[in-house]
């Protein structure tokens, strides 16, 4: 067995969460190594609705036009009587975008076409996975872990400043740290399955036997590929054929239709659905993150959106640690990731138990642009608001002009690695400049104008107000002028203090 020298982080899975987080680290610099078990990236669909929050994470990533380009919207459902006869509906609440939502609608992207767009992001950023290569086990101590793995060419051990399970709902490493993982079985068995078929439109979400957990059935065209996703639930116990042949006895048994057939089934799972909840997110330098930390049934698309954005909640805050930021950085991790997947695992099995009904009608709950860390260690208000934008919030678009006259966006400029701070017609400035912070005037004498009014009606500030928004585009702070000194210290604390002066 061989020693390698030190990176900084290790990642144990490379599904949308690890890549998520490869990605995170690989632009802000820090060493790391993505490991897969798998020989081979997952070729299913799973995850295949892509939230509108989730959206705007990729849109800083740099990957949202791509994947929407591989994707699209979700089809009408088509609903089938017994006679044969059908009824047509939306399946999503259908909402404009707004200044301060710019996206609205889910994006249907089967879940390997997404982590291929990852895949490429991450080549540009100078990193691949490696698959076939398994954590096999790990000892940590207070200066770092020590993780054996092993791979194509070998065992190694290799020496980390941090470890990340990012390993999927049988987590290796949840189970070596001997972290609880309560929950329930939700009495559900279920099948999914990406197929060639013949017989059905491509224009609906063809849907049987609604409300009738015996019978029902879901074949639903799968968007930037010629396949259909089938989905429905099946019997607790027994084998379940899940071969060309078997599946199209299924569909014609369920759908009383013998037209419909099934050519071939490039990928298939049958499985029992799940709500659990890990003890804790952190056990000294090791993570969870994605399905290691938590379960759902896969009802209104949470569980892959979810996963994303543990990830992107904790890679800045690796990246920042490692530079220099205090450790206690790294607790809020699971205190603000831990809660909004409880409520998850709540609002999933809510819409579990509506589907069984034969309600597939998903609203604005399933978005995630409701979701924020009010409560964390990182939210702070000087003087405390009473109502509108608070600490912790998501932080809305809004159309600006810049002063030489382009128009821009917010997300423009809190696009990226770094936090951005904004004043609202300020009079003086907060802090001074330092790296990793870009900061932004907003009004008549800033370098960024608000002619719509758009910023104004979104945060509610006065004039002198400051505004900071954390690199993962949530709010860090809000002070009034005569409070700017508190930002001094929020930001030493988040590894952004003060540059020392250069002697003249």
């Amino acid at each position: 067995m061989t020693e390698k020298s030190t990176v900084d982080v290790l990642l144990s899975g490379a599904g949308a969460a690890g890549l998520t987080l490869a990605i995170e680290l690989a632009r802000r610099g820090v060493s790391f190594r993505l490991i897969e078990k798998s020989t081979d990236p997952f070729r299913g669909s799973r995850g295949k609705g892509i939230q509108p929050r989730s959206q705007e994470i990729f849109e800083d990533l740099g990957i949202l036009d791509r994947i929407v380009a591989r994707g699209g919207a979700y089809p009408p459902q088509r609903e089938y009587r017994g006679d044969g006869s059908f009824v047509e509906s939306d399946a999503m609440l259908r909402e404009e975008p707004t200044p301060a939502e710019p996206y609205h609608l889910p994006l249907m992207v089967p879940q390997f076409l997404t982590e291929g767009v990852m895949r490429e992001r991450l080549t540009e950023l100078g990193h691949r996975p490696e698959f076939g290569c398994e954590l096999t086990g790990f000892e940590q101590d207070e200066a770092g872990v020590t993780a054996r793995i092993k791979g194509q060419s070998g065992e190694e051990t290799i020496r980390v400043r941090w470890l990340v399970g990012a390993d999927g709902g049988r987590s290796l490493v949840r189970r070596a740290l001997d972290i609880g993982f309560p929950g329930k079985t939700l009495g559900v068995r279920a099948i999914v399955a990406d197929v060639l078929l013949t017989g059905l439109d491509r224009d609906a979400w063809h849907r049987f036997g609604e409300g009738d957990m015996q019978r029902q059935l879901a074949l639903c065209p799968l968007a930037g590929t010629n396949l259909f996703q089938i989905q429905g639930p099946v019997p607790l116990d027994g084998e379940i054929d899940l071969s060309a042949a078997g599946l199209t006895a299924l569909v014609s048994e369920r759908s009383g239709r013998n037209d419909i057939h099934v050519q071939s089934v490039s990928w298939a799972s049958a499985f029992n659905m799940n709500a659990r909840l890990a003890d804790r997110y952190r056990l000294g330098r090791v993570f969870l993150v994605g399905d290691a930390a938590h379960t759902h049934p896969p009802t209104g698309g949470q569980g892959l959106n979810t996963s994303i954005q543990d990830a992107y909640n904790l890679g800045w805050k690796l990246a920042a640690v490692t530079a220099g930021a205090a450790d206690q950085l790294l607790d809020s991790y699971e205190e603000e990731r831990r809660p909004i997947a409880a409520a998850m695992l709540g609002l999933a099995t809510k819409l579990l138990d509506a589907l069984k009904r034969g309600d597939v009608r998903r609203g604005r709950e399933v978005h995630q642009l409701d979701i924020g860390y009010p409560d964390s260690a990182l939210a702070l208000e000087k003087p405390e608001r009473n109502g509108g934008l608070l600490a912790g919030d998501r932080a809305p678009d809004a159309p600006l002009k810049g002063a030489a006259g382009q128009p821009v966006r917010l997300f423009d400029l809190i696009k990226g690695p770094h936090w951005t701070l904004l004043g609202y017609e300020p009079e003086q400035a907060a802090v001074p400049p330092r790296p990793g912070l870009q900061i932004h005037r907003i009004g008549r004498r800033g370098d960024v104008i608000d002619e719509g009014g758009h910023f104004r009606d979104a945060y509610a500030l006065a004039p002198g107000d400051w505004v900071l928004v954390r690199p993962d585009g949530y709010i860090g702070a809000i002070v009034a002028s005569d409070e700017a000194s508190a930002l001094e210290t929020y930001l030493t604390t988040a590894g952004l203090g003060p540059v020392a002066k250069q002697p003249s």
